[in-house]
């Protein structure tokens, strides 16, 4: 299936789109800020750079986009228009699966967060955050 935007306008259309501070995490991080919980934000000192981090207490939460993570990728990949897409998204949650691993090794405490879990479920999702920021 071809693109329905030229070239320069597909790539207008992914510049746009943001790797860090999108709309999900910029919610919890004030939520965060509100309840006087500090910590560091993508901290690139840990594999991933989680999106949350408390270094001391090594506590790592990554706020992951549906589709850019794969969240149930097996039921929505036969719709991707092409293979590199599903190449992409499979790669994503390799490098996910990995940087999860070695954190684990390292005895840092990582939380997964999922979009459609904060534009859902907002004020448990943080109730979630909340418990495993203060379990360090």
């Amino acid at each position: 299936m071809a693109d329905i935007f030229t070239k320069q306008k597909r790539s207008e259309v992914m510049s746009k789109i943001r790797g860090k501070n999108t709309k999900p995490e910029l919610a919890v991080f004030r939520e965060l800020r509100i309840r006087a919980i500090y910590f560091q934000k993508h901290y690139r000192k840990a594999p991933g750079s989680p999106d949350i981090a408390l270094p001391k207490k090594k506590i790592a939460i990554f706020i992951d986009g549906d589709f850019w993570h794969g969240y149930r990728f097996g039921t929505w990949r036969h719709r991707l228009s092409s293979d590199y897409w599903v190449r992409k998204i499979e790669r994503n949650r390799a490098r996910d699966i990995r940087n999860f691993r070695r954190l684990r090794r390292n005895d840092w405490v990582v939380f997964r967060v999922w979009e459609h879990q904060i534009q859902k479920e907002f004020d448990m999702t943080i109730e979630k955050i909340v418990a495993v920021l203060s379990s360090g």
